[in-house]
């Protein structure tokens, strides 16, 4: 017997498949308790309010990376105002941290598309994929974390908690900030988009400061 599908649920069907293919490397951060010490840093970390800025030694390296960021970045956020307002904030958030910017905009491609409203099968939520657990942790539980600073703040203090906790080593931060702590996967994942997407020559402006690891623990840098 022929059975017919309707062409909506076949299109609705496509766009299932679609999304969860998109976020199949998603995961997220596993609560643990926290010192008070630490979770008063933290919670000090989440709540500057101070206006983002770009920190370069020049407007013209400012421009530059801008520009450039930007037109790697074109085709996953078209809007030029709201992909250099998030190119903007992901600098400021993650020099801010102590991470190198490429390598958080390499993270966010792999755990949400750029997708500002993505959420995982766990919860976690927007470009960095929280998990809210973390606003009652060390935030206010009324704020939003699909808000994009909101968002980006969360996230890039997390992955340096996790840094600071692993002594620097970035595979292992990583594979805590996805919940997949001990497995190679998600980590080569990140750095291979860092490496291949997001990274710049050497010599060029705007890598940050953050620490750079192979999966022994020896330092390294995208080349």
């Amino acid at each position: 017997m022929l059975i017919r599908v309707n062409p909506w649920l076949k299109s609705l069907f496509a766009i299932s498949t679609l999304l969860a293919a998109s976020f199949a490397h998603a995961g997220a951060q596993v609560y643990e308790p926290l010192s008070a010490s630490v979770q008063a840093v933290l919670s000090k970390n989440v709540s500057d309010t101070a206006a983002p800025r770009l920190a370069f030694a020049s407007q013209t390296e400012a421009y530059n990376w801008l520009a450039d960021m930007s037109l790697r970045l074109e085709k996953r956020i078209p809007d030029k105002g709201r992909r250099l307002d998030f190119l903007k904030t992901v600098h400021y958030e993650a020099t801010r941290a102590g991470l190198d910017p490429q390598m958080v905009l390499g993270l966010i491609q792999v755990e949400s598309g750029f997708k500002k409203y993505a959420v995982s099968g766990a919860g976690a939520r927007g470009y960095m994929q929280v998990m809210p657990f973390w606003t009652r942790l060390i935030g206010k539980p009324e704020q939003n974390l699909f808000h994009i600073r909101t968002n980006l703040r969360y996230g890039c203090t997390i992955l340096r908690h996790y840094l600071d906790i692993e002594k620097g080593d970035l595979f292992r931060a990583l594979g805590r900030y996805n919940g997949s702590l001990g497995k190679p996967e998600y980590p080569n994942l990140v750095v291979a988009a860092w490496r291949n997407r997001w990274s710049l020559p050497a010599g060029k402006v705007g890598q940050g400061n953050g620490e750079k690891k192979s999966p022994a623990g020896k330092n390294s840098a995208p080349s």
